[in-house]
């Protein structure tokens, strides 16, 4: 848990959670803060699995896991290649464009290139409003709403100077949705879809972590039929990807019942308000339950 992206102090409160599930049943487990010292961490305490509860940089682009791979230590989550795939939302719709799975239309931008070339290019391909975001972090970190032609550049310089990465979607408005999923391939499944109404225009940073800020609903205000077709999406999009153990698929459904993907999280959050194990719940079991699941299907084979 913790390390150095800009989800530390999520994943910090992600790991306490697992942390304290974990001592509860009995487990003998420790929290690993990663740094450079990781390796001589895991020596040390003699791990014999790892429950990632890292988001961000290093936890989720593939980078512990290839660490862990190394050492020979089974750990949570999907393995080096997806989680790469996955952390990086323009090479997700790669794959979901191959495997003709819907995502919001989307510009991508390229660093070195001008900012007005690229602002208006992205006026003339997209629909407003437009959300801009970096294609390599989470949390809905540096994140911006564009809503008219004029601000496009306002918004855009500052955040292509600190996210090379940077991508543009249009904003389709309609229903939030989150799906959580458990499992590998044919064995993989659908946990109750949870629906999220938040207070700011977007379910933005400040309203996935402050509490009272969104409202959870789950099972989410949809048909049977556009719940089973939200689920599917989310098992085709993590089979897609590759994904192992637990995964959460972001989808946004349009007002004529369209479904999109946004995209996967591969270490999904695990804190008081996150959304897998309010889905969990809903589902019938309790945190503590959740966690022994994700951790049994810990393995150095995916």
């Amino acid at each position: 848990m913790g390390g150095k992206s800009g989800e530390r102090e999520v994943s910090l409160r992600s790991g306490a959670g697992v942390l304290g599930a974990l001592k509860r049943q009995g487990y003998d487990a420790v929290g690993i803060d990663v740094d450079e010292h990781t390796a001589e961490k895991l020596r040390a305490e003699k791990i014999e699995v790892a429950f990632l509860a890292l988001h961000g940089k290093g936890g989720e682009d593939g980078a512990i896991q290839g660490l862990l791979q190394i050492m020979e230590i089974p750990y949570t989550g999907s393995g080096i290649q997806a989680c790469a795939v996955s952390m990086d939302k323009t090479a997700t719709k790669y794959v979901l464009d191959r495997m003709k799975i819907p995502y919001a239309r989307t510009y991508i931008f390229t660093p070195g290139r001008g900012v007005a070339e690229q602002c208006a290019e992205m006026l003339k391909s997209l629909r407003l409003p437009i959300i801009v975001k970096p294609a390599c972090e989470g949390s809905s970190l540096g994140c911006a709403l564009i809503k008219i032609p004029e601000d496009a550049e306002r918004e855009v310089a500052p955040l292509l100077a600190r996210y090379p990465d940077l991508i543009a979607e249009e904003f389709i408005k309609g229903q939030d949705v989150t799906v959580g999923i458990l499992g590998a391939g044919a064995d993989a499944r659908a946990l109750p879809i949870l629906e999220l109404i938040p207070d700011n225009e977007f379910y933005d940073y400040e309203a996935k972590y402050t509490k009272g800020m969104t409202k959870f609903i789950c099972p989410a205000n949809l048909s049977q039929e556009l719940t089973r077709k939200a689920q599917q999406l989310a098992l085709d999009t993590h089979r897609a990807l590759g994904c192992h153990g637990v995964s959460r698929v972001d989808i946004i459904v349009d007002p004529q019942g369209d479904c999109f993907v946004l995209e996967l999280n591969s270490i999904p959050g695990m804190t008081e308000t996150s959304d897998i194990p309010a889905e969990y719940e809903a589902a019938g079991g309790s945190y503590d339950e959740l966690v022994v699941e994700i951790l049994n299907s810990a393995t150095l084979e995916r």
